[in-house]
């Protein structure tokens, strides 16, 4: 196919979200190496379970920054140089880890890598909403989380390969190298948004774009500042509803390997072989939850009800089985339960993170989803800090009860939002900060 002439591409869009997907991969090999790894490393090198909490949390430092910069990066610069630079950042990061001598070392380290990796979130989130029709966002969404959950599939058994074969020094640059790879597709790609991209089909361009005008056209040209973004409650919703939302999903990245080398015993090799599993209902989850909502909304709800039915239907399946984790027995029963947890995480998360595109325009998409990426995760270094605690002498009952406690406020951050609906400017936005104000009191 000669794609050299203007208008010859249809599914452009999903060439587009597909990159960013194989981006959010590389991603999560990068960043759960250090986890599937620890043991060893720690064995070789004399670090224990405090110095673990202390390195993820200089990451989570490093991530909080990331998100917003790079979320008014990629406002300023677009989604095209924005993506080029997180992952510039985040390999060379990853590939730095080759020389950590220690927990310094490799806190500084990590903490480079939370920076450029944050960008990966608000990134995604401004692709989907420049590329995919309302109705089509929570789908796309999807298939950009089930990046999230295909590279914590791959990552366990391939950097437990290459740890067995190479060492955990030379692991960390070849895991490098595949961000690097990844950049000469993406460039030869995203040449420019739909409404000027020379692939793009007629067809197609008029799909995508009429999809995304509101019915008020006002509300699609404001462009708050900060102060006024911080002004409504959907923004707030959105920030909280991350807070409480995202620590559940690091408890999992973060620290399976570790509850799986504390509670059963495994080694690296062993933690390749079964820290997938959990994964792969993550994956299902994220695109089960972007594909319902799209067929709610062809089927006639609104936005507002097809988004706070499938992110309710995510929290229900997840609270049970966060109680229900904290008392299984076996490996085995372990990691399927932790599945359906991760399954109902991401069919929430999907459609949480399509809200910024549904509140505003293109233009300060990336900003909230950036402060709303912060947010999360400084939810999360407050969880993660608790965690050595919590785990002391190897009882995680009380990990899985903290996640399970998180739950019930997600919901209300998202209900407390008011409808899913675009935020009007000016004296509405001003009537509408009124009304929240009088619905929260």
């Amino acid at each position: 196919m000669d794609m050299t002439r203007r208008g010859t591409t249809n599914g452009l869009r999903w060439l587009v979200i597909t990159l960013v997907a194989a981006a959010t991969i590389i991603n999560y090999i990068d960043r759960s190496a250090l986890a599937v790894m620890w043991p060893g490393i720690a064995a070789e090198l004399g670090l224990d379970k405090r110095d673990y909490a202390n390195i993820v949390t200089i990451f989570l430092v490093g991530y909080a920054v990331g998100q917003s910069l790079f979320g008014k990066i990629f406002d300023a610069l677009g989604t095209r140089i924005g993506f080029l630079l997180s992952i510039l950042v985040w390999s060379v990061s990853i590939g730095l880890h080759f020389v950590a001598r220690g927990a310094l070392s490799f806190a500084l380290f990590r903490a480079l890598l939370g920076v450029g990796e944050a960008g990966n979130w608000p990134g995604a989130t401004k692709a989907i909403a420049e590329w995919f029709p309302v109705r089509e966002r929570a789908f796309g969404q999807g298939i950009f989380g089930a990046g999230a959950s295909a590279g914590s599939i791959v990552a366990p058994p391939l950097i437990a390969f290459l740890y067995a074969f190479v060492g955990w020094k030379t692991t960390f640059i070849l895991i490098a190298v595949l961000g690097f790879v990844w950049i000469v597709p993406w460039l030869i790609v995203y040449k420019a948004g739909p409404a000027a991209h020379p692939w793009i089909s007629d067809e197609e361009r008029s799909y995508i774009l009429s999809g995304q005008k509101p019915a008020d056209a006002q509300a699609d040209t404001y462009v708050p500042t900060m102060a006024q973004l911080l002004s409504h409650r959907q923004s707030w919703s959105v920030i909280a509803a991350r807070f409480f939302i995202d620590p559940v999903w690091w408890l999992f990245v973060s620290w399976l390997p570790l509850y799986l080398n504390e509670k059963f015993g495994f080694d690296v090799k062993q933690i390749g072989l079964f820290g997938w599993v959990p994964y792969v209902g993550a994956g299902i989850g994220a695109l089960g939850g972007g594909w319902l909502c799209g067929r709610l909304l062809r089927h006639g709800l609104s936005v507002n009800r097809a988004r706070k039915s499938v992110i309710a239907l995510g929290l229900v399946i997840m609270f049970p089985a966060l109680l229900l984790t904290a008392v299984v027995e076996t490996p085995l029963a372990a990691v399927l339960s932790i599945a359906v947890i991760l399954f109902g995480f991401q069919a929430a998360i999907t459609n949480i993170q399509t809200l910024p595109s549904d509140f505003f325009s293109g233009r300060t998409v990336g900003t909230l989803a950036g402060v709303s990426g912060t947010s999360a995760v400084l939810g999360v270094i407050a969880c993660m800090q608790l965690v050595p605690a919590l785990t002391e002498g190897g009882n995680y009952t009380p990990f899985f009860v903290l996640g399970a406690a998180l739950v019930p406020l997600v919901f209300l951050a998202i209900w407390l939002g008011g409808p899913v609906e675009r935020v009007r400017p000016c004296a509405d936005a001003l009537s509408h900060g009124a009304a929240a104000g009088t619905h929260l009191r």
